[in-house]
């Protein structure tokens, strides 16, 4: 398996000094349960980062079942050391639940609350009621994609960020060539003698986007990328001469999206949100049966006409445009994935340990911090309380400005 990221040596880059703290490790119990939300194959711990933690003193429970979309069976997990659990029950009770989707209403239901929980938080499938759940419970939880590294970046949007970019590449490849229903162009992304390759179109210079443009790149398409930050396509154009790239301005890309065949959205969110960079109008325009993917979908997406999809029903059509927006992507390869969500979270839970607990590293690493939404139940992102109605405070009240 890969080296942990060091987040003890990067803890405190944003602090000028930490006070002398007699900090003592504490020994944490994690419950892992099964996921069922939207094809969800992903853990957020291999068997490996089991055994490593168990090793450290931890108790880790695993619900029966958990890791096997993955390619993990229950037997890695206890013989690394976890406790199998028969079903949610008895994971849900643990301390610290750690799980890849946001909880259920029902798996709300089973926390005894005054707990912490970990897992991503997918603003845009998130409403009023999973707020106010969590905080009628005192739960503390974690939003894994917010939580930074020493960068300040997205440790986990830059793992899964990596998978989601090859995927659109080659899940975009796939919808422009299967032309047997006749709803499809029947194009091939690479050129051969006499035929051009497909034009596809980039938006965002991040992880994701440098991912899409190398995997297309590589099976011979026509490039060009797209970004609001001219640094970063300088750097992106550094690394690929041939690399087309321009500036994000709306009649810019309502231009290259005409004679696109795939265009595929890769921006952050800004504020929680991705900022829609691609109107109704610029999609109506393009070529029929063209392919839009939207890695950004997690996020609010960054097509005015995204919607949200799955891996059961993974397309629609809408302007004669077909759109794929599933937010969990990486979970079709669930193995791959796994392993890349273990290697942040298991040296997250080291952290938490060797800082004395969750509340002690809440309070000293403000990496962490950033990544935290609920305290004891009450809301510490305004953006969060004024959307969805619900009292809130700023986490600096509350933890004191270091």
């Amino acid at each position: 398996m890969s080296e942990y990221i060091s987040w003890s040596e990067t803890a405190w880059e944003t602090q000028e000094e930490r006070l002398a703290v007699d900090a003592k490790s504490a020994q944490l119990q994690i419950g892992l349960p099964k996921e069922h939300a939207m094809n969800e194959h992903r853990l957020l711990l291999t068997p490996e980062s089991v055994q490593i933690l168990v090793a450290q003193g931890h108790e880790i429970v695993v619900e029966t079942g958990a890791g096997t979309l993955a390619g993990f069976p229950d037997a890695l997990y206890a013989n690394a050391g976890a406790t199998v659990a028969l079903g949610p029950e008895e994971v849900f009770q643990c301390a610290i639940i750690a799980k890849v989707a946001p909880p259920t209403v029902a798996e709300i239901s089973m926390m005894r609350g005054g707990q912490t929980l970990i897992s991503a938080l997918q603003l845009r499938t998130r409403n009023r009621a999973y707020f106010k759940s969590l905080a009628d419970k005192k739960i503390t939880a974690l939003a894994l994609e917010e939580v930074r590294n020493s960068e300040d970046q997205s440790a986990l949007r830059m793992a899964m960020s990596e998978i989601a970019g090859q995927m659109a590449a080659r899940v975009g490849a796939s919808l422009l060539a299967d032309g047997a229903h006749g709803s499809r162009k029947g194009k091939l992304m690479g050129p051969i003698p006499g035929v051009a390759p497909a034009r596809v179109v980039v938006l965002g210079a991040g992880v994701a986007g440098l991912s899409a443009v190398r995997a297309a790149h590589g099976m011979g398409s026509q490039v060009v990328l797209m970004d609001s930050n001219i640094n970063r396509l300088r750097a992106a154009q550094e690394l690929n001469p041939a690399l087309i790239t321009e500036v994000i301005q709306e009649l810019v890309v309502a231009k290259r999206l005409k004679k696109a065949d795939l265009v595929i959205g890769a921006l952050h969110p800004v504020n929680g949100r991705t900022p829609v960079v691609v109107s109704e109008d610029a999609i109506a325009a393009m070529e029929p049966n063209s392919v839009i993917i939207d890695i950004s979908i997690d996020s609010g997406g960054c097509f005015e006409s995204s919607e949200l999809t799955s891996h059961e029903n993974p397309t629609y059509e809408r302007h004669g445009v077909i759109h794929y927006c599933i937010p969990n992507m990486a979970s079709a390869v669930g193995h791959t994935a796994t392993i890349a969500l273990s290697n942040f979270v298991a040296p997250m839970l080291s952290t938490l340990s060797e800082l004395g607990g969750v509340e002690d590293c809440l309070h000293y690493d403000l990496n962490m911090r950033a990544g935290l939404y609920l305290y004891k139940g009450l809301l510490t992102k305004r953006h969060l309380g004024e959307h969805f109605d619900l009292p809130f405070s700023n986490d600096a009240l509350l933890f004191g400005n270091l």
